[in-house]
Order: C-alpha cells, then sequence, then structure tokens
C-alpha cells in the first residue's frame, strides 16, 4: 500500500502533500529525491522504481510536475505507477491541463480528488465519470461561489448514481433524445533511423478511444478486421476478458462519455511515412548543413503539421539557417526548430545554411539527432482495421462514426 503522495514542481517545491496512512511520512524524503534528480539528471528520471534508504519511491512526470509515491512495505510497483498515472490523466481531464499554476489554483479541488481516489494507502475510485460525480470540476462560477460564501468544497452531499448500478463506471438514469457512439483510433509511431537510413526501430503505440451517448446500459461488442496485428493489449475495466481471449473480440458496457477503451501496440513495421536526410561538410572551423525532408510512403492522406527539431551541438557558436518551405526558428538554448506543416508538390522543403564552430575546432565532430513530428487524419498506419459495432440491445436511431488519426511520437533520426 501507498504511505503518502507528494507533488513536486520542476524546481523541486512540494506542492501538494496527501499522507495515505497512519504512518507518517515526514517531507526529508523530497529533498534526497530531489538531490538525487540533481546529481543523476535525465537516468534517474527514467527510473519509475527508486529505493531510498528509508522508503521505496515511485515517480511519473506529467508537464513538469513530479507525481512521487512512497511506502515502507512491499507492493506490486506497477500498480503504483499505474495508479500515479491514473492520477495524472483525472488531473489533466478536471483541470483541462497540467502544470504548476493549475495544480496552485484548484489545490483543494486536487486534494479532494486523492481523498476519493485512494484510501488507506490502497486505490479506490479512478473512474473519471464517477468522480465528476461526486467532485464538481472547477469552473468561474464555482470559485466565486467559494469566495463570496467562505466554502471551498466541491463534494457531492449524495453518493454517485453508479452506486446503486450493477457496473460501478456507469449510472443506470442516462437518457439521451439521440442515441450516439463514435470510435476513435489514435496512434503513435516511435522510429528509429541510422545515419545509412536503415530502420533500427518502428512501432506504433495506439489507443482505441470511445466517446458513447446511449440511454440506458448499453452492452456493445467491437470487432476488428485484423486483431492478431496487436501486441501488449490493456483494457478499461469495463471490458469482459472472455470474449477477447477466445475470439478477439471486445465486449463491453461502454461508460457515458469519452473514455479510453484499450491501447495496443504493433510491432515491427517496415516502413516510415516522411524521410529525413541530413548532410554535414565541414572545413576551416565552420560547417554546412543541408536537410531535405519528403514522403517516403505515401499513406493516402494529406501529412500535415510536420516539424523538424534538433539540437545544435555545443561547439557550435552561431547558426546561419534559412529554408525554402517553412518557418526556421533557433532558441537561446540552441534548439532548431523548423516548422514545414505541409509539404508542397512542385519542390522539395530543404534546409541549410552555415554553422561557426568555437575557436580551434576544425571540424564538427558531434552530430545532431533530428526529431520529427506529424499528423495524418483518417489514417491509422498500424493497418489496424474497424470491421463492425454492435450494440446487443438496439436502441432507436443508434449513430455510430469511426475515424483515425496517426501522431509522430519519438521518431528519430540520427545523423
Amino acid at each position: 500500500m501507498l504511505q503518502c503522495i507528494f507533488l513536486l514542481s520542476d524546481s523541486g517545491e512540494v506542492m501538494l502533500e496527501k499522507q495515505l496512512t497512519g504512518h507518517w511520512v515526514d517531507r526529508s524524503i523530497c529533498a534526497w529525491f530531489w538531490d538525487q534528480v540533481l546529481s543523476r539528471g535525465d537516468s534517474l528520471k527514467q527510473q519509475p522504481v527508486i529505493a531510498s534508504p528509508t522508503h521505496y519511491l515511485f515517480q511519473i512526470v506529467r508537464g513538469g510536475i513530479t507525481f512521487l509515491a512512497c511506502t515502507q512495505v512491499e507492493m506490486p510497483p506497477l500498480m503504483a505507477v499505474e495508479f500515479l498515472c491514473r492520477v495524472a490523466d483525472v488531473l489533466n481531464d478536471y483541470l483541462e491541463g497540467l502544470n504548476e499554476d493549475l495544480i496552485k489554483d484548484n489545490f483543494v479541488i486536487v486534494y479532494e480528488l486523492l481523498d476519493e481516489m485512494i484510501d488507506n494507502g490502497f486505490p479506490l475510485t479512478t473512474e473519471p465519470n464517477i468522480l465528476r460525480e461526486m467532485i464538481a470540476p472547477p469552473n468561474i462560477v464555482s470559485k466565486v461561489l467559494s469566495v463570496v460564501t467562505g466554502s471551498s468544497s466541491n463534494v457531492s452531499d449524495t453518493l454517485p448514481g453508479a452506486t446503486a448500478s450493477c457496473v460501478p463506471w456507469r449510472t443506470t438514469d442516462v437518457k439521451y433524445a439521440n442515441n450516439e457512439v463514435y470510435v476513435d483510433l489514435v496512434e503513435e509511431m516511435d522510429a528509429i533511423i541510422n545515419r545509412d537510413g536503415t530502420l533500427v526501430k518502428c512501432e506504433i503505440y495506439g489507443e482505441v478511444q470511445v466517446n458513447s451517448h446511449i440511454t440506458g446500459v448499453p452492452d456493445l461488442t467491437l470487432s476488428f478486421s485484423n486483431p492478431s496485428i496487436l501486441d501488449d493489449v490493456r483494457f478499461h475495466p469495463c471490458v469482459r476478458f472472455r470474449p477477447w481471449e477466445s475470439d478477439l473480440i471486445l465486449s463491453f458496457v461502454p461508460p457515458d462519455g469519452l473514455f479510453k477503451l484499450m491501447s495496443y501496440r504493433v510491432k515491427k513495421l517496415k516502413s516510415t511515412p516522411i524521410y529525413v536526410k541530413p548532410q554535414f561538410t565541414s572545413a576551416a572551423g565552420t560547417s554546412r548543413i543541408n536537410v531535405m525532408v519528403g514522403i517516403r510512403n505515401d499513406p493516402g492522406k494529406m501529412i500535415d503539421l510536420i516539424t523538424v527539431q534538433f539540437q545544435l551541438p555545443s561547439c557550435v557558436l552561431s547558426a546561419d539557417l534559412t529554408a525554402n518551405h517553412g518557418l526556421v526558428n533557433i532558441f537561446s538554448n540552441k534548439t532548431c526548430s523548423w516548422s514545414i506543416d505541409r509539404i508542397p508538390k512542385d519542390k522539395t522543403p530543404a534546409l541549410s545554411g552555415t554553422l561557426v564552430l568555437e575557436t580551434g575546432l576544425e571540424r564538427l565532430h558531434v552530430f545532431p539527432t533530428f526529431q520529427v513530428s506529424f499528423r495524418i487524419q483518417g489514417v491509422a498506419l498500424s493497418g489496424l482495421r474497424i470491421d463492425k459495432l454492435d450494440p446487443k440491445v438496439i436502441p432507436q436511431r443508434l449513430y455510430k462514426g469511426f475515424r483515425a488519426l496517426t501522431r509522430g511520437g519519438s521518431y528519430e533520426i540520427r545523423s
């Protein structure tokens, strides 16, 4: 069980402390943790579980905020990490974003949410739809009322309707004039491409997001044309596992509103939609850079919001970069951002320029890694296809919709 949760800012300040059991955890553990962060840097941030001299620590970082949980007893580490991820997702949903200012401005609501989400160190209520019935999301009206009346509590006086339901994530009295359900396949492509153009890694992380507005307690089944390509599937608690295990069909009673039905990976893909070809030549203390970007495999839909970013090496004193298409910005931390948006049909986007090296350095010996982001609407690059979505009990006039979206995730080109 978890004994305490801390929320730390990007400077190490303790913004919120929630003691979960009778065992009090001193804030000095946060000072020890932040000293480790400062001394070990990114290597520590990549470790979700850390053993301190007195506690086991679990951490995730979202929006510059570190969610830190502590315990002195044995417990499944994945449960602690997953719970912290759920807390971050709920706060992001409630506050419509996640940063230091939002946490401080809505301190009471964050504390009330933690009160309901965990009981005596064990996860309790983590379903956003149920939490919204128990704790009202922040808005201007509630903030004005809290100032005028002096009451800062957003907790409802009545139990949520789902407590009387056969499924804890849905109330029984939901009613709509129009019954609608929409399914989105949202995918992110992670890829690593070597300097010689060899594809080292290419895989998809995807989510099936459902937005359901159906009267009563519907029972739905969702099937795919090619479910065998899916790996590492994770389901919302509403999914019945046996139909998936036997027939690879999703059978579920959906929560009301928007929720993530499942997540998955598709591994060992053979191609990427975009190529980036960087080239460097050095002589006499300067280096010429030339980067070309184009479409490698046409997905059949428009690729837009294309951005190429890279970090100039520390040995570069100044840079003069221009592009024949798009906008180039060089920031104070030596990060170069090239916003291309869409690739035109009449020319290949190219970035070129000169890098001035520090005194005494004739050639460039450290080459940057290029990070690429993009968006393709209407296509799931994994190849996953939805076959059908059927209700067991057909309500009147059920409207169904399906969409797909692919974005660039950790998409790296080494130079």
